[in-house]
């Protein structure tokens, strides 16, 4: 894989001493979107089967390398060559996060969700309303449901809602 090493962040405050299989948190390169784009697919297809095959894999790619990569930050983290996760973010918004099936419930979600949290005082994000993993993920870690849609005006026509959190001072 292509990552750019020179803006890894491998903090040792990311995982606990007792995780057995430490991953690399880094930021990734153009090069690396492919597998940020499988990685979202199998998640996402996995977490939401009513929703699988909405987009081809070309498309994913091409939305991770022409609509999210100009304008966000993307981050990864990976264990032996393997890219388990990934998270797209922006000021004030968490665009994607999205963990591999297998490697989830393993600290990885937190730990790049961690750097986003870092990096701004306020975040946004939207997750469907189905999808109760998720939400309780991200009550967990200190967002507050603002509102709910009926999915109308989103792609999936899914019913989703909106999450925010503030930095505490």
């Amino acid at each position: 894989m292509g990552y750019d090493w020179a803006l890894t962040a491998c903090s040792p405050g990311l995982f606990s001493a007792d995780d057995t299989m430490m991953q690399n948190i880094l930021r990734l390169t153009l090069t690396d979107i492919p597998a940020a784009a499988r990685v979202h697919r199998a998640a996402f297809d996995e977490r939401l089967p009513w929703l699988a095959g909405l987009h081809t894999p070309q498309e994913d790619h091409g939305y991770w390398s022409n609509h999210l990569f100009p304008v966000c930050e993307i981050w990864g983290a990976e264990r032996d060559g393997t890219l388990l996760g990934v998270i797209a973010f922006r000021e004030d918004w968490i665009d994607q996060l999205y963990i591999l099936p297998e490697a989830q419930a393993q600290g990885i979600g937190s730990a790049l969700l961690d750097i986003a949290r870092t990096a701004y005082s306020r975040l946004f994000l939207w997750t469907f309303q189905r999808n109760i993993a998720a939400r309780r993920f991200y009550e967990r870690h200190g967002f507050m449901a603002v509102a709910q849609t009926d999915g109308a005006a989103n792609e999936e026509k899914e019913p989703d809602v909106l999450y925010r959190w503030v930095r505490e001072n």
